[in-house]
């Protein structure tokens, strides 16, 4: 069912964008796939790795990862059962470095230098406002639009003062810019350049390449050229007697350290808008 009114092909990008990024926002959920990367992991292997978790907090967020089809739980045996990637959750990942980018260049810089993977989370915290995917979308397609027509756009079947809230704290962010008052509203420098982040999250939560982030309609770029070939996902089964050519593939490729994400030190941190505590609350 179309949620704005905006094209029922924009309505659905928009919707599993949103879905995308309510995956991976929850707390924890982001460094738990870090944690992942590599050979597959026993329960207690990967509760050593996230440690921070509480006594019951890793099993429900590792059935949702999986309930998502990011994370695929393996039973060799009764006693022995393993976690790792999926195909769809191991292609999300070069999403993560993408948001870092992003991060250190559009958000304040800081006191004191922060690890990227909380400069990940609180990205997330504010992709991840209500209205705030379709309210981009729309600035970023059609320019400088009115509050009023935002609101016959975005949430055509409520009162349209009720854009208010959310665009005052894309303002607040500052991924979006108005001369004030009754002025239309438009992108800021840092909601432009969402595009790779965007882009990137369309084409995987479409099954494509993130390679095709360069070919959306609304945040790719103009004249670049196609990528080949999507990538199907892993469903969650048995342990198969052999290694699998997707598992053999994938040992071959270089993977992800988790320092790369927990110690890498950047020198932005979220903007002030950003409630107290954060996403690491």
């Amino acid at each position: 069912m179309a949620i704005t009114a905006l094209p029922p092909d924009t309505d659905a990008d928009i919707a599993r964008v949103t879905e995308a990024l309510a995956m991976i926002t929850p707390r924890w959920n982001v460094r738990i796939l870090l944690a992942l990367s590599g050979p597959p992991l026993r329960y207690s292997e990967l509760a050593a790795k996230v440690s921070w978790l509480q006594n019951g907090q890793l099993h429900p967020k590792l059935k949702s990862l999986c309930d998502a089809g990011l994370v695929q739980r393996t039973e060799h045996t009764s006693r022995h059962v393993t976690y790792g990637h999926t195909d769809r959750g191991a292609a999300l990942l070069p999403v993560l470095p993408m948001i870092v980018t992003w991060a250190e260049e559009h958000l304040e810089k800081a006191d004191r230098p922060l690890p990227a993977i909380e400069q990940i989370e609180d990205s997330l915290t504010l992709l991840t406002r209500r209205h705030a995917a379709a309210i981009l979308w729309v600035l970023k397609s059609r320019g400088e639009v009115s509050g009023r027509a935002l609101a016959r756009i975005v949430m055509p079947s409520s009162d349209w003062t009720n854009m208010y809230p959310p665009l005052r704290q894309l303002v607040a962010d500052g991924l979006v810019d108005t001369e004030g008052i009754g002025q239309p509203y438009r992108l800021s420098a840092a909601g432009e350049g969402l595009g790779p982040v965007f882009g990137a999250l369309s084409a995987w939560a479409s099954g494509h390449p993130l390679t095709h982030a360069a070919q959306h309609p609304i945040w790719g770029r103009p004249g670049a050229a196609p990528a080949p070939k999507q990538w199907v996902s892993n469903l969650s089964l048995p342990a198969p007697s052999a290694p699998s050519a997707v598992r053999a593939a994938a040992a071959s490729r270089p993977t992800w350290q988790n320092r790369d994400l927990f110690s890498h030190i950047t020198t932005a941190r979220p903007m002030a808008a950003l409630a107290a505590g954060g996403p690491r609350r």
